[in-house]
């Protein structure tokens, strides 16, 4: 029974590893053909001065899609999930500030962004989607490896690792 315990882990952490990247992807490559959209969605939040709002919303898209694409490949996921857990921390930040501020903005999170009425119904709903990416991202970054991943191509697994996959492969 031992054995089963690691098996579905990974195959749980191979699933929140799909689950988070399929979103970067997805809001990455929305972003990325409208990067002002970007730069407006973050400049929205009125939390970073102006100098740096233009840099972060005109690289976010690009590091969305290469966080998303390195996770859904398995490649340097650990080190993946581990941004994505900090992206997630930080959205999850910025969401909860302007809602305590009285700011109603469109989260910019799939696109568009900026001034939205009644957008501060959505926060909740916004926090606990972040939430549950952070805590999906933060599996991921726990595990060594997950099923499907190229970094078991790439990069040789332990010798405890093979034992423990053999032996769950037996059970």
């Amino acid at each position: 029974m031992t054995g089963t315990r690691p098996t579905v882990l990974a195959w749980l952490g191979l699933a929140a590893r799909l689950v988070a990247g399929v979103v970067w992807i997805v809001a990455g490559g929305l972003k990325v053909a409208e990067p002002e959209a970007s730069v407006n969605a973050v400049r929205a939040y009125q939390l970073l001065p102006s100098s740096l709002a233009e840099p972060v919303g005109l690289a976010l898209p690009a590091v969305e899609l290469v966080v998303g694409l390195a996770l859904v490949l398995g490649v340097l996921a650990r080190g993946a999930a581990v941004v994505s857990a900090l992206l997630f921390g930080a959205f999850i930040v910025g969401i909860a500030s302007v809602w305590a501020r009285g700011i109603e903005i469109d989260c910019g999170c799939f696109g568009g962004g900026g001034a939205k009425a009644g957008a501060a119904s959505a926060y909740p709903w916004e926090i606990a989607r972040d939430a549950a990416l952070l805590a999906a991202s933060l599996l991921v970054a726990s595990l060594r490896r997950t099923p499907l991943a190229l970094d078991s191509l790439l990069f040789a697994p332990r010798p405890e690792e093979r034992a423990t996959t053999h032996e769950g492969a037996m059970n």
